[in-house]
């Protein structure tokens, strides 16, 4: 039998069976073993007290450069509107003690001791920031490589068209080392639609990257913009590449509206990221799924300028998002899960980690006997894994 890196005993798996052995070698699951079963010789073994072992979650839509962990606490300062906090954002953060790469080191050490193993962070690109927040968010991906995969997503958080010097900024982002291009409200913040996305998709399509569009704009605003990013996407054969951040424009609205949005997208290969947003219209993430959109979950903002909530946990935001769908039941629960996990994954173009011989060795355990539990009750974690490798815990 050959050796394992690690070797993690008296595991409860999703499916119910106890006191198993998962055996994790070159960053993978080499084998999963039953009771009574012979084990490997293993460089580190780890007993795991019967706790329930899951796979490692995926954060969607996380902005690290804006958070303030690590600094004592400050009190919110911005007004009651979006426009209010991106001008607060502008005017503070460069006064901020703690330089970018610290702050969203602060954060993602939360995560990963919480059990997240992939994150999407957007970071502000704009002329008052130039390049800084992305070069910081890139300098903390660069220093926890081994325990937690990240993505960046160039981010024009001040406006594109609005702002000028924008454009040439995300492309040398996007030369510099970012993963996709964002966006943001191509009506409500730029007041040009077809001058945003003109310029979205053409530096989309010269540099092989995907997009990443937030989209607050509700009612009939907002779903005029999807339409005009689904024929877009279309247009430049970027299906299953393009995410929407949020579309609030799909909740409160009725279900025919929803379902003939829902098709849209699933056609045009559309996907939804949601944080649960207490403040705005829900969008019907599940009746999504089952129209064949690719929807997945994100904590966003996390104490910072914008927010004085949140802790990084994504099974805690599962918990936020399962209570404003009234999801009750297990299966519904277990949906909500691949949303903060597998689906996320899929979505950002990661393998997923499973509990699977041959899969990424991403796993957690927590106290819970099922999955229903973990997420209902989000217990703190217990042991942490990365790559096979143990990280938190």
């Amino acid at each position: 039998m050959n050796p394992a890196d690690l070797l993690l005993t008296d595991a409860r798996l999703p499916d119910g069976r106890t006191g198993m052995a998962v055996a994790c070698t070159g960053g993978r699951i080499a084998a999963i073993l039953p009771p009574g079963a012979p084990l490997p010789p293993a460089a580190r073994v780890e007993a795991i007290g019967g706790q329930l072992l899951l796979p490692g979650l995926t954060d969607g839509h996380l902005h690290l450069d804006k958070t303030l962990m690590g600094l004592p606490w400050m009190p919110h300062a911005a007004g009651p509107t979006r426009a209010s906090r991106i001008e607060t954002d502008q005017r503070l953060m460069p006064q901020l003690p703690l330089p970018p790469a610290e702050r969203a080191s602060a954060l993602i050490r939360r995560c990963v001791a919480q059990g997240t193993a992939l994150i999407r962070t957007h970071a502000d690109i704009t002329p008052t920031f130039g390049l800084t927040m992305l070069e910081g968010i890139l300098e903390a991906k660069s220093r926890h490589a081994g325990e937690v995969r990240i993505q960046t997503v160039a981010f024009p958080q001040a406006g594109l068209v609005t702002a000028p010097g924008t454009e040439a900024l995300l492309d040398a982002a996007l030369r510099s080392g970012a993963d996709l291009l964002g966006g943001l409200d191509p009506c409500e913040v730029d007041r040009d639609p077809k001058g945003q996305l003109d310029i979205l998709f053409r530096l989309a399509e010269r540099h092989g990257v995907g997009l990443d569009i937030h989209l607050h704009e509700a009612g009939d605003l907002g779903l005029f913009t999807l339409t005009e990013i689904a024929a877009r996407t279309r247009a430049h054969g970027m299906q299953g590449r393009v995410a929407i951040s949020h579309g609030f424009c799909l909740g409160g609205i009725a279900e025919s509206r929803q379902d003939a949005a829902a098709a849209m997208m699933a056609e045009a290969g559309l996907a939804l990221v949601s944080h649960g947003a207490g403040g705005a219209p829900l969008p019907p993430l599940l009746r999504l799924r089952a129209a064949g959109v690719r929807v997945f979950c994100g904590n966003d903002n996390l104490r910072d300028l914008w927010s004085p909530y949140g802790t990084g946990d994504m099974l805690e935001r599962a918990a936020i998002i399962g209570w404003r769908l009234d999801a009750r039941t297990d299966a519904a629960l277990a949906e909500i899960f691949d949303m903060v996990g597998a689906a996320g994954a899929a979505a950002l173009g990661e393998e997923a980690p499973a509990l699977a011989v041959g899969a990424p060795a991403h796993l957690f355990a927590i106290p819970a006997e099922t999955v229903g539990e973990a997420i209902g009750q989000h217990a703190p974690r217990g042991l942490v894994v990365f790559a096979g490798r143990v990280v938190a815990g």
